[in-house]
């Protein structure tokens, strides 16, 4: 029961402070804008405490789960002063593009925070130089500075190992700096191949995804199948044992006995194989100060940043399927299951900035939406037409509702 309670404290905080931050980001630029807020609420329902301000009634609502702000003239349009209609356009864009920047924002400062208070970044100083790989053939040494490849400059070993991505497998050149001298190698990198099944697992064994196009889809296992058996071996729900007999090296045929629904499925999968080019060199923590913190800190957020936009970018081009999009049932799932302060604010970090990126996508009843209909207001120099606009905004929230009950049915599926 006590589990139970703190779970749901932190799905109700973590939730309540994002709508809340939300939507005083549209409150404050409707202020600074002169637009009237008849309301800001926090919670929907029923009301349990109320202020009447100066213009606007604070309201603090029964369920703990969003929040909203009610301008004048904002769902349908008014003369009166301080009406949202009658503000001019820049205006209007500014307060509709408030809310989704105070998340992301909000997103970076969290996790900007986080990494500079975790330690410093892996600089550019080998402290190691591993046996049997490229780098300990041509001679390159622990205590060198790796400076640059192929003349992109190298400061870390995220540097590096973007780099290295990019090689596939070609000769390249690296220029080291050791002992204040700069020496250059001409490198082969080492080629190592690791098995890809394309299947993502929760903790109990259940196939949450499965990548489009991946050898695992290619040959019939699906996304809630529970994991039975793999080449003969007992997984019982442990999700370690289960990784532990995938990467297993030995047959390129995994037989793998998954429970679908009330049957028993026999699947022999034969995985994708895929090629990873190193050095092999281990570097060093770079020095433990205040900058480097910062550095780490700035690193870290931007690659936070980079891979939010990427995962969307998947979703558009079909790389990722709807199926495979977690909605709040499966988002309060996961926040239940954080372990401790800095995982609960990581995560609260990612959802923030996720629910603006996502709000800014030009689909009608989201942000986004509304300011795509201003921005052709811009260029038709003419408001659309009221009835219009709210034809196209209700069916932007039917087409919202019925994703978000489809997801919520995934997300069920997944959990049970």
């Amino acid at each position: 029961m006590i589990a139970f309670l703190i779970s749901a404290l932190k799905i109700i905080i973590l939730l309540g402070v994002l709508i809340t931050i939300h939507e005083l980001g549209h409150f404050i630029v409707a202020k600074l804008c002169k637009v009237k807020v008849n309301e800001f609420a926090i919670g929907f329902g029923p009301k349990i405490w109320q202020k009447q301000g100066k213009e606007t009634k604070y309201t603090l609502r029964l369920i703990p789960l969003g929040g909203y702000n009610s301008m004048e003239g904002e769902e349908e349009r008014s003369e009166n002063e301080g009406s949202f209609s009658k503000a001019s356009l820049p205006k209007r864009l500014a307060i509709v593009v408030a809310g989704a920047t105070v998340n992301i924002l909000f997103a970076i400062i969290v996790y900007f925070t986080l990494s500079a208070t975790n330690g410093t970044y892996i600089s550019n100083e080998i402290k190691e130089v591993i046996d049997g790989y490229a780098a300990k053939e041509v001679g390159i040494q622990s205590g060198d500075k790796i400076i640059e490849i192929n003349e992109e400059k190298i400061k870390s070993k995220k540097d590096l190992d973007k780099v290295m991505k990019k090689t596939q497998g070609k000769e390249i050149e690296v220029k080291v700096e050791r002992k204040g001298e700069n020496l250059t190698y001409l490198v082969k990198p080492t080629e190592v191949t690791s098995k890809v099944t394309g299947i993502y697992l929760d903790d109990r064994c259940k196939i949450i995804a499965l990548e489009k196009g991946s050898s695992s889809e290619r040959q019939g296992i699906q996304a809630n199948d529970v994991i039975l058996k793999i080449n003969g071996t007992l997984i019982n729900g442990d999700r370690n044992l289960a990784l532990q007999e995938i990467s297993k090296e030995g047959s390129n045929i995994m037989t793998f006995v998954l429970k679908r629904g009330n049957q028993e499925v026999t699947i022999e999968l034969e995985p994708d194989y895929i090629s990873t080019y190193y050095l092999g060199v281990n570097f060093k923590p770079a020095e433990d100060t205040f900058l480097n913190r910062c550095i780490n800190g700035e690193m870290q957020t931007q690659e936070f940043l980079f891979s939010i936009v990427d995962n969307l970018k998947q979703l558009f081009t079909g790389k990722v399927g709807v199926d495979q999009m977690m909605g709040p049932v499966g988002i309060s799932e996961v926040v239940a299951k954080t372990d401790g302060i800095r995982e609960f604010f990581e995560m609260m970090a990612l959802i923030s900035l996720s629910l603006g990126i996502t709000n800014l996508l030009p689909i009608p009843a989201l942000d986004g939406g509304k300011i795509l209909i201003l921005l052709i207001e811009l260029i038709r120099r003419k408001p659309m037409n009221e009835q219009t606009e709210i034809n196209i905004q209700l069916a932007g929230f039917a087409i919202l509702l019925a994703l978000s009950l489809y997801v919520t049915y995934n997300d069920i599926l997944r959990i049970f």
